[in-house]
């Protein structure tokens, strides 16, 4: 199964469903499956915005699953929308020429404490939904 680590608090925002896209700088063709990988660092400055929202960090460990479904380069348009869509979740920095990988259907899983690797990597294991 394919694997995204995302550092927190992005990564609990994916799970617990108010971030539906995921951001980088480089494109992918995969759709299916994929699991959410919470890094091991926190950006604590980011994180304090968050508080409200009664998140349960965690760090280097599988947390979620969703369907990866779209990869989309964003523009100027689009990067309107997501501010108001949440300004809060998506006005952190600017994601214009950057991709929004959209993530649907997300559901959090039990956790597997395992460590992370950059770009979209493999989970030979199982995991419980």
């Amino acid at each position: 199964m394919k694997v995204l680590t995302v550092k927190e608090p992005w990564a609990s925002l994916i799970a617990y469903g108010y971030k539906e896209y995921e951001f980088r700088s480089w494109k992918t063709n995969y759709r299916g499956k994929i699991l959410i990988h919470a890094g091991k660092s926190l950006e604590k400055d980011v994180s304090e915005l968050f508080k409200d929202y009664n998140l349960d960090y965690s760090k280097g460990e599988i947390i979620a699953v969703a369907d990866l479904t779209d990869c989309i380069l964003v523009d100027e348009k689009f990067n309107e929308e997501l501010l108001n869509k949440n300004e809060l979740v998506y006005g952190h920095s600017n994601h214009t020429m950057k991709y929004a990988w959209k993530l649907e259907n997300v559901k959090i899983i039990d956790k597997i404490k395992i460590n992370g690797k950059l770009g979209l990597w493999n989970y030979e294991g199982t995991y419980n939904i």
